[in-house]
């Protein structure tokens, strides 16, 4: 294709990476993808008077922007926008880029949206090791974007849902089998030939498929309600305040949270606002009542989205961020659950412990 890869140095270098290389296409998985707004907000907060209204104007009128098409005005508004303010986002991923393929885990489709409007296409995609790895994914050719979805599925390849929303796949892309193991190859594909994903999905407007959550992960409450925990944490983290959630509650009589707050943003906040933080240190900031209250309005206001048996009722501020590091976290970053409610086993507890 005479195309060249190059690899990101580390996590902390891929900023300076991508303006050294200008690159017209690059994957990245929706957490990092969240830090880069974050920056970018970071800075628009930073800016004064009217370059400050600028910037908040523009991203206000990104949050609006549908592929489907706007009005004549909005169109005009948007053309303005993105020379005066999104023209610098372009500019700080080398100022070349065509495309960003994002996969791994669901991306926020508020993100999607504004990065669309700002002229950054971000293009979400799916599919599993055991697929070859696409399955469905948004494209540029004609209608082939929708926000929330990952897209049309990809040539030959065949999707049906099983009674309970289990997305089950067939084409030339599903593999074979498990190397050497009979067993686990029988369990993951049925005799008819359908590979069971393990996640579940639906397609909208009989063409993108989308993702709604991890069949393991989906629980119910001790009233019997189904909460799905990855869709609410998607919501959760447009709170600018709230860098990580992990909505937990399984058999109990509602959904809880386990937040770590955006630091840097809190500080930046407190700055603005003349709040005393302490020493600054992330546990000063996680046990600061007036940060505490601040995410509690904001989870409050999120919380209108669902019904009753779905709101969280109570938070918990984690000092430190989830990382791959400390065994929260994936190679890929999504949350690995079991060892989350393990770690934090007493503070789901006492979300509970008052409720017998």
């Amino acid at each position: 294709c005479g195309s060249s890869i190059h690899f990101a140095e580390s996590m902390d270098t891929i900023g300076e990476n991508i303006k050294e290389v200008k690159p017209h296409v690059f994957t990245a998985v929706p957490r990092l993808l969240e830090k880069v707004f974050d920056k970018i907000m970071v800075k628009g907060d930073e800016q004064k008077g009217l370059k400050r209204k600028l910037f908040y104007w523009a991203v206000s009128l990104a949050e609006e922007y549908d592929v489907k098409g706007k009005s004549a005005w909005y169109g005009f508004k948007l053309w303005i926008a993105r020379k005066l303010i999104f023209s610098k986002w372009q500019a700080a991923l080398g100022g070349e880029v065509k495309a960003i393929a994002s996969g791994s885990a669901a991306l926020q489709p508020r993100l999607a949206r504004i990065f669309h409007a700002a002229g950054i296409l971000v293009l979400e995609g799916y599919g599993l090791t055991e697929t070859s790895p696409v399955v469905s994914v948004n494209h540029l050719n004609g209608n082939g974007v929708r926000f929330g979805s990952v897209g049309p599925l990809i040539d030959q390849v065949k999707v049906k849902f099983a009674a309970d929303g289990e997305i089950l796949i067939k084409g030339p892309n599903v593999m074979m089998g498990y190397y050497n193991n009979p067993t686990a190859t029988e369990e993951a594909i049925d005799k008819e030939g359908w590979f069971h994903t393990g996640d579940i999905g639906v397609f909208e407007e009989d063409r993108f498929l989308k993702i709604t959550d991890r069949k393991k992960e989906i629980f119910k409450t001790s009233g019997g309600k189904y909460i799905i925990p990855q869709a609410m944490e998607n919501k959760f983290k447009e709170s600018r305040f709230i860098e990580q959630i992990v909505v937990v509650g399984e058999n109990q009589k509602f959904p809880a949270a386990l937040i770590v707050p955006s630091f840097a943003f809190i500080k930046e906040w407190a700055h603005r606002k003349q709040i005393d933080l302490g020493d600054l240190s992330n546990e000063a900031i996680a046990s600061n009542p007036l940060v505490i209250s601040r995410i509690e309005k904001d989870v409050a206001r999120l919380n209108e989205n669902y019904g009753s048996w779905e709101k969280i009722k109570k938070i918990a501020l984690l000092k430190a961020e989830l990382s791959i590091e400390s065994g929260e976290l994936t190679p890929t970053l999504k949350l690995k659950r079991k060892i989350i409610n393990e770690k934090f086993k007493s503070i789901i507890e006492g979300f509970y412990a008052d409720e017998d």
